[in-house]
């Protein structure tokens, strides 16, 4: 069968939607809540770092370009989510399932290098603050966003296109929200091990390397920071970082345990409760990390909604 009867024949059907009418009205209501939070508070710190001229530096071009590919991200998912909780038939074409799938893992992919470049940019200003002008310019900057959007649309595109020439069962049930890699390998009726390994070597590029280039970039930033010999002046070079290793530890402990284990120790229900986690919940803390500790942001989102508010009312 071809690529295009395929895809105009082949449904998927989700199963892991509740089925009683108050648990969909509960879930429909929660989950527009975190959406609309995700969107307002990402949205916010995007128009923050484009008014506010403060804020036109490398650290904040990142921050805001992180934002943007969360709302992007959060978009390929959530409203499909959303619709399925009050719609009875809950199935999406393959081509369909293939879409979302290259696009959630691409941008999460996108994500992952993001906070590699910004790890990059911490250690630059911590172990080389005399020269970080130099190195660190917006040029290098917008380089670094553009390459990893690239990079990471470009690894899923390959990946997606690799799990659906293979060929699906006849069970086309799956036990998820949305169309992810696991569940969706689970249904493949081929030699399991082999594309197994093949999935695990995409999703090694997509998560270990950067986080190695993060860990890498941490190790050089603590021996820089232990040589300060002010209590003082290693709190500060601290709490610069603190806001991004949270960042890391939530996406990457949530892909490294999505994407980087076999699948004998799938479950489907513990599967659906992270992939919201990382889904949902990652998008939603990132406006909150960066801002509660972030006095300079807390202002300008202060001046920005204020002036957005005077404006509403003149």
């Amino acid at each position: 069968m071809t690529w295009g009867n395929r895809s105009v024949l082949m449904e998927f059907v989700f199963l892991a939607y509740p089925s009683h009418p108050e648990l969909r009205v509960l879930s429909f209501l929660g989950v527009s809540l975190v959406y609309t939070l995700i969107v307002s508070g990402n949205v916010l710190i995007v128009v923050a770092v484009q008014k506010e001229a403060r804020l036109h530096t490398p650290m904040y071009y990142f921050l805001g370009s992180l934002s943007a590919v969360e709302v992007c991200y959060t978009a390929v998912v959530v409203p499909h989510i959303l619709a399925n909780i009050l719609q009875s038939e809950k199935t999406i074409t393959l081509l369909g399932c293939a879409t979302q799938m290259a696009f959630l893992i691409g941008l999460g992919s996108a994500d992952c290098f993001l906070l590699a470049a910004m790890a990059y940019d911490r250690y630059v200003a911590i172990c080389r603050p005399l020269r970080y002008p130099l190195i660190v310019t917006l040029t290098l900057c917008a380089r670094l966003i553009v390459t990893s959007v690239v990079t990471g649309l470009g690894l899923s595109s390959q990946l997606v296109a690799f799990i659906f020439s293979l060929p699906f069962c006849r069970a086309r049930g799956i036990e998820h929200f949305f169309c992810d890699a696991p569940p969706v390998m689970r249904l493949v009726c081929a030699n399991s091990h082999v594309h197994e390994q093949s999935v695990l070597v995409a999703a090694t590029l997509a998560i270990a390397v950067p986080f190695l280039l993060i860990a890498t970039s941490y190790a050089f930033i603590v021996a820089a920071v232990l040589k300060i010999h002010s209590a003082a002046g290693r709190h500060r070079a601290f709490s610069t970082c603190f806001s991004h290793l949270t960042m890391v530890l939530l996406q990457y402990g949530c892909c490294a345990f999505m994407y980087l284990r076999p699948s004998s120790s799938y479950y489907p229900k513990q599967d659906q409760f992270i992939s919201l986690v990382y889904t949902l919940g990652t998008p939603v803390l990132n406006p909150l990390i960066y801002t509660l500790r972030n006095s300079e942001m807390k202002g300008t989102l202060g001046k920005v909604l204020t002036k957005d508010y005077l404006c509403q009312n003149n």
